[in-house]
């Protein structure tokens, strides 16, 4: 069912899931390095393989998905067994995601937007927010104890909103971008794709600028934007942060 790579620790306080490998390096990347630095464990499930890319083979985004957790420093790293290009809000697969959400265990579930482009990735945030509820039902059994996360909030960088919120990824940029650039089949030079994918010597350019927006929203020199469903709450007014005027 699950492939893994990276799996030194079952339990992680953070638990990114995306559609594909590589989604979580593009979008949530840095704040995966910043928990990190924290000394939190943190962790990415991937629901498919990416075998049906337009670059590359299984095999390889395996390998590079190892090399990009190494860099972004997460203890378990697993894809799932959904099919690439078809990732359906179904109960089997519901089931396949709590699986790992009770192994795993985490505060904390950082899910993709749920409104997108690629259906997988609109299909993948409902599916693993409907997940996140099951995985606490007690008589749902999977061999697991039930587990429902405290937090939900979703990666919102290339969804047309105003975040809730923005991680503060400055010291972790270039990190960030290593481990993206971990995807040679995808983002290196190449014939295949050429009119589909971003010239190399531009995804620096691009990806930069874009967190130095969100991180300018939020008063800090690169950013990656959340966004949440519930309210925010505090406690004292003088330390909330980002100035005013």
């Amino acid at each position: 069912m699950a492939e893994e790579s990276n799996a030194r620790s079952a339990a992680a306080e953070v638990l990114a899931i995306a559609a594909h490998r590589d989604d979580v390096e593009q979008t949530c990347g840095g704040t995966l390095l910043r928990m990190h630095s924290l000394g939190m464990a943190t962790a990415i499930l991937d629901l498919t393989r990416g075998e049906a890319g337009t670059r590359g083979s299984a095999e390889e985004r395996a390998a590079e998905a190892a090399e990009a957790a190494r860099i972004l420093g997460v203890s378990r790293r697993e894809a799932l067994d959904i099919p690439d290009g078809r990732v359906e809000n179904t109960w089997e697969n519901r089931l396949k995601v709590v699986e790992v959400l009770r192994r795993v265990r985490p505060r904390v579930v950082i899910l993709p937007y749920w409104t997108a482009r690629h259906p997988d990735h609109a299909t993948a945030s409902t599916l693993a927010y409907e997940s996140c509820f099951l995985s606490g039902l007690a008589k749902i059994e999977t061999g697991a104890a039930p587990h429902r996360p405290f937090k939900i909030v979703y990666a919102s960088l290339y969804a047309d909103v105003r975040p809730s919120f923005v991680v503060d990824i400055t010291p972790f940029i270039e990190d960030r971008h290593r481990a993206l650039m971990a995807y040679k089949s995808q983002y290196a030079n190449q014939t295949t794709g050429s009119g589909l994918f971003v010239p190399e010597e531009e995804i620096r350019e691009r990806t930069f600028a874009e967190a130095r927006h969100y991180g300018t929203l939020a008063g800090v020199r690169y950013g990656e934007p959340f966004v949440q469903k519930e309210v925010g709450l505090i406690e004292d007014l003088t330390l909330i942060p980002v100035q005013s005027l």
